[in-house]
């Protein structure tokens, strides 16, 4: 009896240690992680967590858990499931369930380039259905909201502010102008 009892307990500790040996190598892969949510004219939200390493996306759609698995498309993104299918390219998306579009975001992008009198160049992308800018200024990218002026434009975040009017823009950092043309 003892002899089973040894026995028996070696085969448990081998199989608690197999068992935490996998939990090991699960918790130290790191997927890939994005999250999006993208807004339709109407005002609904769809949430979209894409896991580039299992080549899945799980959406919440009205309160719906969906998760759809990548299908490797020419450009942009295409998954899909039995009901559902989900498209896209840059911030335009498209849900449709049973073929029927369910859910649609064109976004309304405005891209400018300035150039200052030293030849440095400013690159700007407007979102203007999310009110928001990036930049690209000497190889930096430059992410900003949207604020209420008075006439022109004015986007800003915790170090940048960019405003304007017509074509002239002005871009500061922590309230030095680092661009104007």
């Amino acid at each position: 009896m003892l002899t089973a009892l040894t026995l028996t307990s070696c085969t448990q500790n081998a199989n608690q240690e197999s068992t935490e040996a996998s939990t090991e190598n699960v918790d130290n892969s790191a997927d890939e992680i994005v999250k999006s949510i993208s807004t339709d004219e109407s005002g609904n939200k769809l949430e979209m967590t894409f896991n580039n390493t299992k080549d899945i996306v799980i959406i919440n759609f009205n309160g719906e858990e969906i998760i759809l698995e990548s299908q490797r498309p020419a450009s942009g993104i295409w998954y899909k499931n039995d009901l559902f299918e989900l498209r896209g390219k840059g911030e335009d998306i498209e849900l449709k369930k049973d073929g029927e579009v369910i859910f649609s975001n064109v976004d309304d992008i405005v891209k400018i380039s300035a150039t200052n009198e030293v030849g440095e160049t400013l690159e700007m992308s407007f979102n203007n259905t999310n009110d928001e800018a990036i930049l690209y200024f000497k190889g930096e990218l430059i992410e900003l909201k949207s604020e209420r002026p008075a006439s022109g434009i004015w986007y800003k975040n915790d170090h940048y502010e960019l405003s304007g009017k017509g074509e002239q823009v002005e871009l500061k950092k922590d309230g030095e102008i680092i661009f104007k043309n």
